[in-house]
């Protein structure tokens, strides 16, 4: 099942590409291996991968930067990687696109495992229409729009993937660590700051429909947040 999907893995360190490499190839993956940032984006654009393990420490643009190049283009699972004891922002990664992230050393078989629970979620044949409308507000998950006011918005991945899961249950409410849960698809440690940073930043971008709207994105304090239609 898995011999037509191909890992983009991108690491300065050669040899721990090789061994994932080899670890991925013998689970039926296809792997192409990329050691500075501008490579990745370039066999990015090449190799179409299914999805892409991007460490943050690169030559020439760091994964922070290439995460954010490959969103401008593309909605293909990103997992960073990072050395242990590194600095590791998780809510700029979130809010770049990145889909998870793993802590290197890690073992192979939790590797495999992030790998298939990524490519569970993003799956292109399930992109039949996926639109919700609501007054002065379309959210479409199929081509990654928002509009507002019948003017399309400027949006993170994350952020849509969110507002679009709160749209489609309607006034039920949902706690940050069931939204880490559904929407980041893994378990984030009890780190549910980020998900208040995505509220916020939606909050800033439904202001722009003005009041007087009949929905709302709504904190239920103590609880977590629901999209509220009266």
């Amino acid at each position: 099942m898995m011999n037509n999907q191909r890992i983009l893995v991108v690491d300065d360190d050669r040899n721990i590409c090789e061994l994932i490499r080899l670890y991925l190839e013998k689970e039926g993956f296809s792997v192409t291996l990329a050691h500075d940032g501008q490579a990745a984006i370039t066999l990015f654009k090449e190799s179409t991968p299914s999805v892409v393990l991007l460490d943050i420490m690169l030559p020439k643009m760091d994964g922070f930067q290439v995460c954010r190049e490959i969103r401008r283009i593309s909605n293909i699972p990103i997992i960073m990687l990072t050395a242990k004891g590194e600095t590791f922002d998780k809510v700029l990664g979130l809010e770049l696109g990145a889909d998870d992230y793993m802590v290197k050393p890690f073992e192979n078989k939790e590797l495999v495992a992030r790998i298939k629970a990524v490519l569970r979620r993003y799956d292109p044949k399930d992109d039949a229409e996926k639109e919700i409308v609501y007054p002065n507000l379309v959210i479409n998950l199929s081509n990654y729009e928002l509009k507002i006011n019948g003017n399309q918005i400027d949006i993170p991945p994350k952020e849509l993937e969110l507002l679009y899961f709160l749209a489609t249950n309607p006034n039920k409410v949902f706690t940050r660590e069931q939204l880490l849960e559904t929407v980041w698809d893994f378990d984030y440690f009890g780190d549910s700051r980020t998900v208040d940073v995505h509220v916020k930043r939606l909050r800033e971008k439904l202001e722009l429909a003005g009041e007087g709207q009949n929905w709302q994105l709504k904190t239920v304090w103590g609880v977590g947040y629901k999209f509220e239609v009266k």
